[in-house]
């Protein structure tokens, strides 16, 4: 019972995934700080607010922090942006890199007539005895 989950554990999967979550998360926490920190003053001082972060209305005595939300959305649309820009793009150029076809000398070609394979240096087409040129 035990040797199952620790082959469990150690298969990769598993460990890239615990590799990749705490990449993220410390990712997220450099992207949080980034907004909070720096984008938030800049787009503060360009506005005129001094505080994105307490921008806030109250409706019958409930509070919402519009500026909380505001920091999470730049923070949502940084952190999609630089995993689009970081790693979905170059994995898709990796990717074609990859599975380029070389091209393949054809040793078949299309009958006119009937559209069958036939081979290459046929001069007629065993289906349907049409001429091949």
């Amino acid at each position: 019972m035990l040797k199952g989950f620790k082959q469990f554990i150690v298969r990769g999967n598993v460990v890239d995934l615990a590799v990749g979550v705490v990449i993220g998360a410390a990712f997220g926490s450099v992207v949080t700080a980034l907004v909070s920190d720096l984008l938030t003053p800049f787009i503060a001082a360009v506005a005129q607010v001094p505080d994105f972060s307490g921008l806030s209305f109250t409706v019958r005595g409930s509070v919402f922090m519009i500026g909380h939300f505001i920091n999470a959305l730049i923070s949502f649309v940084l952190v999609a942006a630089a995993v689009y820009f970081f790693v979905v793009l170059p994995m898709n150029a990796f990717m074609q890199r990859m599975h380029k076809e070389e091209p393949v000398d054809p040793s078949t070609k299309k009958c006119p007539e009937c559209l069958s394979e036939v081979p290459k240096d046929a001069r007629r087409c065993a289906f349907c005895a049409q001429g091949i040129v």
